[in-house]
């Protein structure tokens, strides 16, 4: 894998940092995108001008900060402290649903007060359960592979954390982190059997969950005809799809967005994409694609290094944050574009918000990590050339 090599000096010691280009390309181009269609979006809102790109800009920063602190800590440390990690994901996804500690809004309990900004605690949590999840699969590998029980165990902990975020309630959550942490256990080697067996339960147990609320059996009825009630149930997928339907090829121009102007709700959140759609057309929407599937396969290219280099942890990890992106990615676009069910997620790197910014800019900074160590792993593995003793 090529990746670009950063040089630099600390007392006598010369150390070399390695950093996929292609990466860090594509997470700029999306992060610089996204600030410009968030602004965009944002305008006309009864809000003071440019305040949601100040935002934007003040938790890109922090999660590039972030991203650099990610970067600065071994890999293998995040595998030795997992169970610790586990108990604090736990911990929040309990405090955010203690009333006055948990952060209301919209009918949901999401959030955790932390002065200049609303945290959602998912976010990180889902972080700390796959990292878990990527440790279990290395310690129980056999068990995993061979017994019930090695499977039903890390189900559970899924099904557990599920649970906890449905409370809230976070249905888009629940359903990204419990496919990314199945598609990581069928990655690891969980049997076909068992994978058919839990795809079924989860299934069922997502189902019962969606048609046991009202809400969600509205949300989920109305995207197969949004047009049946287009001033109701339907108003937000008829906006956005005719927001998208204006752009044809080359959109009507940034900043024209007619659909932004108080028609299609939450325009710089979770329809951002309609906006872009809509004033960047289908160019600008496949460029975005590019970028994201680029991410994507990047991310697997690592998580194969790493499996190579026999750093099965951080194989795991990596697949499992390039799962994370194009679930998550899917599910946004699908909702944009009226193929999904309404689910409250935004597009990665894109959407206004800091909690899913900073997580993902976090993750991306072990990303980077995972690379590095693999590059110079495979570097000292080279034997260096003995000098020709002169005769």
């Amino acid at each position: 894998m090529s990746a670009a090599t950063l040089t630099f000096s600390r007392s006598s010691t010369r150390q070399r940092i390695s950093l996929d280009p292609v990466v860090l390309s594509c997470v700029l181009a999306l992060l610089l995108i996204g600030l410009v269609m968030v602004t965009s979006a944002s305008m006309p809102l009864p809000v003071e001008p440019f305040l949601h790109l100040r935002k934007q800009l003040m938790f890109a920063g922090a999660g590039l900060v972030a991203a650099m602190l990610a970067f600065s800590v071994r890999t293998d440390l995040w595998e030795r402290w997992s169970f610790v990690l586990l108990l604090i994901a736990f911990a929040l996804l309990i405090l955010v649903l203690v009333p006055g500690i948990g952060h209301a809004a919209n009918g949901a309990r999401r959030w955790i007060r932390l002065g200049f900004f609303n945290f959602q605690v998912s976010e990180l949590a889902r972080l700390f359960v796959i990292v878990h999840l990527c440790s279990y699969a290395v310690r129980h590998r056999e068990a995993l592979r061979t017994s019930l029980t090695g499977v039903l165990k890390p189900l559970g902990l899924l099904a557990l954390v599920g649970g906890l975020l449905l409370a809230e309630p976070d249905f888009g959550a629940a359903t990204v982190m419990f496919a990314t942490g199945f598609v990581i256990l069928f990655v690891a080697g969980m049997p076909w059997r068992y994978v058919i067996g839990g795809l079924g339960l989860a299934g069922g147990l997502l189902a019962a969950a969606a048609l046991t609320s009202a809400y969600r059996v509205r949300r989920l009825t109305t995207f197969l005809d949004p047009w049946a009630d287009p001033f109701d149930s339907g108003f937000q997928l008829t906006q956005s799809l005719i927001a998208i339907g204006r752009g044809e090829w080359f959109g009507v121009g940034l900043g024209a967005s007619v659909q932004k102007l108080s028609y299609l709700p939450e325009p710089h959140t979770d329809f951002v994409f309609a906006v872009l759609a809509e004033e960047l057309g289908l160019v600008g929407v496949l460029l975005v694609l590019a970028l994201l599937m680029i991410l994507i396969w990047r991310a697997g290219m690592i998580s194969r290094l790493a499996a190579r280099a026999e750093r099965m942890f951080q194989a795991y990890l990596a697949a499992g944050f390039a799962i994370w992106l194009g679930l998550q990615a899917f599910i946004n676009i699908g909702v944009n574009m009226g193929v999904l069910p309404t689910k409250g997620l935004s597009l990665p790197l894109m959407s206004y918000g800091g909690s899913n910014l900073l997580i993902t800019l976090f993750w991306l900074g072990i990303v980077l990590r995972i690379q590095h160590e693999c590059a110079a792993a495979g570097r000292l593995a080279v034997p260096k050339p003995v000098a020709r003793q002169s005769e």
